[in-house]
């Protein structure tokens, strides 16, 4: 097998976990009109993106045909402002646990590090997180044209970094993202339950267990 040359990261998830800042600001919007949305639905929103969200949880009040695109472009809007007030709270303290000890690593392997995000707040988010610096290059949602589960972010990420896919390590905690790294032709880390995200090459329960040597055992 080629040798490793990239790692490229989901951002939700896997660097920080922002999935509650989703719900709260999905939630309230579900609210407002009319539509119950719990946790467990929330799931579903995984590495999905905003526009596809929003037409999940319409589906769901079967409220689908009742606004114009327009409209919902002003809904998905409305939900964003909401969340990004959220996101002022985030710190370099809510980076997921060993991560950032795991992005020195790769740095000092020489190996490029890139980002492949469904959020279109990826950059605010990196900047509160403060590693900026770790990445060589970010791919975020307001730049693809297909979102997840389709590999366009993930290829865009190996091409801006200049590594062939076969040579690139995709890291995702989502049903959708997994098979966005599969589809690229990436070999796939799955973070979370070996359940959900069995199509993964190799899964772990959580960052805590990430590292270089893990990665490569298993790559090879």
């Amino acid at each position: 097998m080629a040798k490793i040359e990239a790692v490229i990261f989901d951002l939700d998830g896997v660097i920080t976990d922002t999935a509650e800042f989703h719900y709260i600001a999905w939630k309230k919007l579900a609210d407002d009109l009319g539509i119950k949305i719990d946790r467990e639905f929330n799931e579903t929103l995984k590495g999905v993106s905003r526009t596809e969200s929003l037409e999940r949880i319409l589906e769901l009040g079967n409220r689908q045909n009742d606004f114009s695109a327009e409209e919902k472009d002003e809904l998905a809007t409305k939900k964003n402002r909401h969340y990004v007030e959220l996101l002022q709270e985030i710190t370099p303290k809510d980076l997921l646990p060993g991560i950032e000890e795991f992005l020195k690593e790769l740095r000092l392997a020489g190996l490029k590090i890139g980002m492949a995000s469904a959020s279109r707040n990826a950059f605010l988010v990196v900047d509160k997180l403060e590693i900026g610096h770790y990445f060589d290059h970010i791919v975020d949602a307001a730049t693809v044209k297909n979102s997840k589960p389709g590999p366009e972010v993930f290829l865009r990420a190996a091409e801006a970094l200049g590594v062939s896919p076969d040579r690139c390590v995709g890291i995702e905690d989502s049903v959708a993202g997994v098979e966005a790294i599969n589809c690229a032709g990436m070999f796939s880390v799955g973070i979370g339950s070996r359940d959900i995200l069995s199509r993964a090459n190799l899964v772990l329960n959580s960052t805590k267990e990430i590292d270089i040597n893990r990665v490569i055992d298993y790559y090879f």
